[in-house]
């Protein structure tokens, strides 16, 4: 048997030391390093079939021999089939993370209560709630009829043996944070118990063909909390977002290897539970008044799902001497950039100016097609000129003041043709053919503050 050794692991970012230090090396956090017990590289032990004697024989398969893919699982729930890539593919480990009460556990109980009607296998461990908690949830939701298995526990040595049992097609984990194992003389939640207890049961998951879906804590900065290896281990990892002030929830696929990785799936947040969202766009888009300046509409592409949003902005006096930039929704760099752009290529000038900027309703624009709608809200607000609801933007700003194409401009258009808008600014190339949508082209941002003063 291998002798255990001690190391000293960050409790932030994973890193392993090999003495105690007030602040780890690799992420600058003070007072993180805990002594963790490790019998092997990793923190596991080794397996008893390794150490018994050497491996198996290694079969090689040619790259261009044809396999079948397996058939995927459906959820019963569109939009998390969506995200998935058309079901949950057998054997595949998935983390979904996210903020405290934002539906995790409530969007897992109602797929699990779904496959369980459906005739699938289903087990719902957790290690957060009681098993009364659970289902006084489960009545709430109407799904309390669904034979779902319930378990609360978090020692994962009793999880594998139930699971071993149980034989389960789905096996539901929330959450990954509070179990712990008997390999590793750490607290549950450590870096070390999360690295362990997610190898593992992705370890089960692939020798039993079982569904295995890990619930994540999430830190400050929206991340999941723990190792980052654990991302790499799993198959898939989703982010559960929205804001809880409004009743929209939006699925986001971070790393998927049975599907794509830039599809959202939208919910809507009731008392009944988790629905999808009949048309995503009005849910980011405002009332449509046109006496209001600072505000543009955004063509985004969600994966293969157009979807339109609402950007404003607000270019107010200063009066502190120091101008403040605060963005919500939108990258603050990109921000930057842009401002210097107006200042340098329009003569548009912000530097004496706060300027505020919100995605609405909780959206994220992240495509740098977005650059063009929110130059048209910042510009709106700072010539004070109110923009027509029926306009919309989409484009990428160049250094140069330039107007970039970006892709998938048909689908852009159509989703604003079918919502009612009646015009639509865009990079050259766009086209023009959409039924009852004029298209007005742009080369420069020079050319958007022209068009923008004709509309005023």
């Amino acid at each position: 048997m291998a002798k255990a050794s001690s190391a000293f692991v960050c409790q932030s970012c994973g890193a392993v030391h090999g003495k105690w230090n007030g602040k780890c090396d690799d992420c600058g956090s003070w007072n993180t390093l805990v002594e963790e017990v490790q019998s092997a590289p990793g923190g596991l032990s080794a397996p008893k079939s390794t150490k018994a004697r050497g491996g198996s024989s290694l079969e090689f398969t040619a790259l261009g021999s044809e396999s079948e893919e397996p058939p995927r699982l459906q959820t019963g729930l569109p939009e998390l089939d969506r995200v998935l890539g058309g079901g949950a593919a057998p054997a595949s480990a998935l983390l979904i993370g996210g903020d405290p009460g934002i539906g995790k556990s409530t969007l897992l109980l109602q797929a699990a209560a779904s496959m369980a009607s459906a005739g699938i296998n289903v087990v719902y461990v957790s290690g957060e709630e009681a098993i009364a908690q659970i289902q006084g949830r489960a009545k709430r939701l109407k799904v309390d009829a669904s034979p779902v298995k319930l378990a609360t526990e978090t020692d994962l040595r009793t999880i594998l043996k139930g699971l071993k049992t149980e034989q389960p097609e789905v096996a539901i984990i929330d959450s990954v944070q509070t179990l712990w194992s008997d390999s590793l003389d750490a607290a549950p939640g450590s870096v070390g118990q999360v690295r362990a207890c997610a190898q593992e049961l992705t370890r089960y998951a692939k020798r039993t063909g079982c569904i295995t879906i890990l619930v994540g804590h999430v830190t400050k900065d929206g991340q999941i909390a723990g190792p980052r290896v654990m991302e790499h281990m799993v198959d898939g990892v989703f982010y559960f977002e929205g804001e809880r002030g409004h009743q929209f929830r939006i699925l986001r696929g971070v790393k998927n290897r049975f599907g794509p990785t830039d599809e959202i799936g939208v919910f809507e947040m009731s008392e009944a539970g988790l629905h999808a969202a009949k048309d995503p766009s009005a849910l980011f888009l405002g009332d449509k008044s046109d006496d209001i300046a600072g505000r543009a509409v955004f063509a985004a592409m969600e994966g293969s799902r157009p979807v339109l949003a609402e950007v404003q902005a607000l270019a107010g006096p200063n009066a502190l001497g120091s101008p403040r930039r605060s963005v919500v929704g939108w990258d603050n760099a990109r921000l930057a950039m842009l401002l210097a752009v107006f200042e340098t290529r329009c003569g548009l000038v912000f530097g004496a100016r706060d300027v505020y900027m919100s995605v609405a309703g909780g959206y994220r624009m992240s495509e740098p097609a977005g650059d063009l709608a929110a130059a048209a809200a910042l510009a709106s607000s700072a010539l004070d000129i109110a923009l027509p609801a029926s306009n919309v933007f989409f484009g990428e700003i160049a250094l140069s003041g330039g107007i970039r194409t970006v892709g998938r401009m048909d689908a852009r258009l159509k989703e604003a043709a079918r919502l009612g808008f009646s015009r639509a600014y865009t990079p050259v190339g766009a086209p023009n053919n959409i039924d009852g949508l004029e298209v007005i082209e742009l080369s420069s941002l020079q050319d958007l503050i022209t068009a923008l003063q004709k509309e005023g």
